[in-house]
């Protein structure tokens, strides 16, 4: 384990070099235990990068694929933070440890047809005003009672997600309000059983069933997940590395299952299934826009394409989708493992695969990754889609 160690060293040290400069963290849940204040003299990128190098050299010497590709996922992070700007699918293929090809727009097609018949079944037509609608029906929570909502719902789901999950975890959970101007609404981290969520008031919409929707993706997604590794570190020697970052390999995994968990929890409530439904095909549409400025297609042509598909989306709503995805080099990466992971998760909890309580339970026990999913579920879609799209490029 000593490979691996050196490299969360260095992790740490990078990570107090981002924090000073307020800079995005390079760790975002701490799952080592009793190493959390370790972390050294801060280390500017340049440092990290050549540092990090060694640890990725000797890994592969060694033949740890999984230390490698972990290490090579920071190199490459730390290449586009200082300028470099690879090709999409080669960097989220570093990155994320998937594709980035998007789906072919049939069957884009075909999820928002499921999602716009989950909201025909309530009356609510497909405009310009089904997202003010769609809250509305769901009865709009006050934001200064969000937290305390957000709680009791937790409490209300965690015997059932701890049931199909199989994890004992404590954990204990903080709930803060912010108001950034940011791209996020909510945020998880945290250091072992100590869970941190943020509320980002500038962009979060708090309704009933979005509160039920938080408490599990944030909460009883992230943050169980994050307890969950981190007793597992406390009671035995694992071998991947314990601190979690966005830009790293598991995130596709994280975000996928949290996004679906209501399809394998709760999936008699309606309301909230509707909500996955219509996310999963909000992020595949985010996933043709992502491939398509990336590989070239104009603003304009983007735009068009968003306004046709998702008919509520503001032109700021628009212009921070365009901006993170094409712009800058976290969310470039980043952003990719949601649709990445709703659809591959989304797609297993439809099939009804046998597959699904053992992938679940994996899930809560170790970061895993797109090749260590699909190896669970060998018959499952292509991560990060097939690329066979006549739109992409054409916009």
């Amino acid at each position: 384990m000593a490979l691996r160690d050196d490299l969360e060293k260095i992790l740490r040290a990078w990570n107090s070099y981002e924090l000073a400069r307020q800079a995005p963290a390079v760790i975002d849940f701490d799952c080592s235990p009793g190493h959390q204040n370790s972390a050294g003299t801060p280390l500017d990128r340049l440092t990290a990068y050549q540092e990090i190098l060694k640890v990725q050299k000797a890994a592969a010497e060694q033949s740890d694929a999984a230390l490698a590709d972990r290490a090579y996922a920071h190199l490459t992070y730390l290449r586009a933070l200082m300028g470099e700007r690879d090709p999409l699918d080669s960097y989220v293929l570093a990155t994320q440890g998937c594709h980035a090809k998007s789906w072919p727009e049939p069957y884009i097609q075909q999820v928002g047809e499921t999602a716009r018949a989950c909201l025909d079944s309530m009356g609510i037509q497909w405009s310009a005003e089904t997202r003010t609608v769609l809250a509305n029906h769901e009865q709009i929570v006050d934001p200064v009672d969000a937290p305390d909502a957000i709680e009791q719902a937790a409490r209300e789901l965690e015997s059932a997600v701890r049931n199909v999950a199989r994890t004992s975890a404590p954990f204990t959970l903080r709930v803060e309000t912010t108001n950034l101007d940011a791209y996020w609404a909510y945020w998880t981290d945290g250091i072992g059983q100590d869970v941190r969520v943020r509320l980002n008031m500038k962009q979060a919409q708090f309704t009933r069933v979005l509160i039920r929707q938080f408490a599990l993706h944030e909460v009883l997604g992230h943050g169980l997940q994050g307890a969950s590794y981190s007793q597992r570190c406390s009671a035995e020697s694992v071998p991947w590395v314990r601190l979690l970052s966005v830009h790293a390999q598991q995130q596709v995994m994280l975000e996928g299952l949290a996004q679906a968990l209501p399809l394998f929890i709760i999936p008699e409530d309606e309301l909230l299934i509707t909500r996955v439904r219509l996310d999963h095909y909000t992020q595949l549409v985010r996933s043709a826009i992502h491939v398509a400025l990336n590989q070239g297609s104009s603003v304009e042509s983007c735009v068009k394409y968003a306004k046709e598909h998702v008919p509520y989306w503001s032109n700021e709503d628009i212009a921070d989708l365009l901006t993170d995805r094409g712009a800058d080099p976290l969310l470039r990466s980043y952003q990719w493992s949601y649709p990445a992971g709703i659809d591959w998760f989304v797609n297993l909890a439809d099939a009804n695969a046998p597959e699904a309580a053992t992938i679940i339970q994996s899930a809560y026990r170790d970061p895993l990754t797109p090749n260590e999913l699909a190896n669970l579920w060998p018959s499952g879609p292509a991560f990060g889609g097939t690329g066979h799209t006549a739109l992409v490029g054409k916009l």
